[in-house]
């Protein structure tokens, strides 16, 4: 688990929901506008779901990109920045805030997890803590990302790696566990920049 502290909520006990009715009807509410609007409409659509994301209380610079079948579970904790994109069934388990810097890039069926439990309590009470994603990273083909964590910039996350724990800037992780594979580099001088 990262460094980053848990938030522990009370319940009495692991039947209870850590959230009130309230808070349960409007997550079922928007479930159902993303179902009913969203879900089904083709790529090119962006701004109209975007347009639905803002209406639920997402926060959003410029013009990210949310594929119609992303996952979001509660908006209101979901910020998205100029150029960022969540690819097909990317799903952003939004218990806690989950940010996705400028230019980012989580791709298909990566689990941004937010939530976990306190195992050492027999109520299992639920724990959340925030995710960042950092600018110009770029998280593979369904990775699985813990609460707490943050990808530094320019990070590369292998595809189906687990992380628990934060990824420095410009580095390259994969497996499960996931482990350092080699620094980011681009090169100097490209082959387009030859000819």
């Amino acid at each position: 688990m990262s460094k980053n502290k848990l938030k522990t909520y009370s319940q009495p006990d692991r039947h209870t929901s850590a959230f009130s009715f309230k808070d349960r009807a409007v997550r079922w509410i928007w479930y159902y506008c993303w179902g009913l609007f969203c879900a089904w409409t083709p790529p090119p659509l962006n701004s109209w779901r975007l347009m639905w994301l803002k209406l639920f209380g997402c926060k959003i610079e410029g013009s990210p990109f949310v594929h119609p079948r992303a996952i979001i579970d509660l908006p209101w904790n979901l910020i998205l920045k100029k150029n960022c994109s969540m690819g097909d069934r990317a799903h952003a388990y939004t218990l806690d805030i989950v940010e996705i810097e400028e230019d980012a890039t989580v791709a298909q069926e990566v689990y941004l997890c937010t939530g976990t439990h306190k195992l050492d309590d027999p109520c299992l009470p639920l724990q959340t803590a925030p995710i960042k994603v950092g600018k110009d990273s770029f998280i593979c083909a369904r990775a699985f990302i813990m609460p707490g964590v943050e990808i530094g910039e320019g990070a590369v996350v292998g595809a189906c790696a687990v992380i628990s724990s934060h990824v420095p800037p410009w580095t390259v992780w994969a497996g499960n566990p996931a482990r350092f594979i080699k620094d980011r580099v681009y090169p100097k001088e490209s082959k387009a920049d030859k000819v």
